[in-house]
């Protein structure tokens, strides 16, 4: 199956869509409010996306495709590290990744289920973080600072998992955050979430991590 390839007018329609998005809200943002800021006609969106709802389908493919990216270009800038920093590293860049784009999750629950592009690209950035993981942990062991080896693709599991559950509970997790309010919540979460993974994962590889 041949990839999606976003054009350069593509490319700057949805970064000025996701701007807005991120800010304002799915609802709140208008197909005029987008094209407005893009400098295009309204009939752009029908004739490069087909729809406000469809276009957010091709962002997310777009984001998820551009963090795959991002990631291996940072993996790759810290690999000679030690095996413990690389870790903590890591696990702070997705978590980050995974809030910073919070507005996602939940819109594409549907689209996701009918769309190969999408899921292929989740795939590839999947994989590519659990053959990262297996390089780190393995790096780990020879050197003795990791005494136990978790497999990679549990590793990426419980950092996905825990981090979604969190974005998509506010209402439970905000109970468990007594300075976070509406303005920090977010921030305040990832923190928190931060730190109980670094913590869980590092008590897997059997390595005591003060953070």
């Amino acid at each position: 199956m041949v990839k999606k390839k976003f054009t350069d007018k593509q490319k700057k329609i949805l970064d000025v869509a996701e701007e807005l998005i991120a800010t304002k809200g799915f609802d709140a943002t208008s197909v005029r409010d987008i094209c407005s800021k893009a400098g295009i006609n309204v009939a752009m969106i029908s004739y490069y996306f087909g729809s406000k709802e469809k276009m957010m389908t091709f962002l997310y493919q777009y984001r998820v495709q551009r963090s795959k990216e991002s990631f291996s270009e940072f993996a790759e800038t810290i690999k000679e590290g030690k095996a413990e920093m690389q870790m903590k590293e890591i696990i702070n860049y997705i978590v980050s990744l995974l809030f910073k784009y919070n507005y996602f999750h939940g819109f594409v629950t549907q689209e996701i289920r009918v769309n190969d592009f999408i899921k292929d690209d989740l795939l590839d950035f999947y994989k590519i973080c659990v053959t990262r993981f297996e390089e780190i942990v393995k790096k780990g062991i020879i050197s003795g600072v990791f005494t136990n080896a978790p497999k990679s693709e549990d590793i990426l599991t419980n950092i996905i998992g825990s981090t979604l559950f969190v974005i998509r509970n506010k209402n439970f997790y905000e109970l468990y955050l007594p300075s976070a309010n509406e303005a920090n919540y977010l921030s305040e979460a990832e923190k928190k979430v931060k730190s109980n993974l670094l913590q869980t994962t590092f008590a897997l590889l059997g390595f005591e991590l003060y953070v």
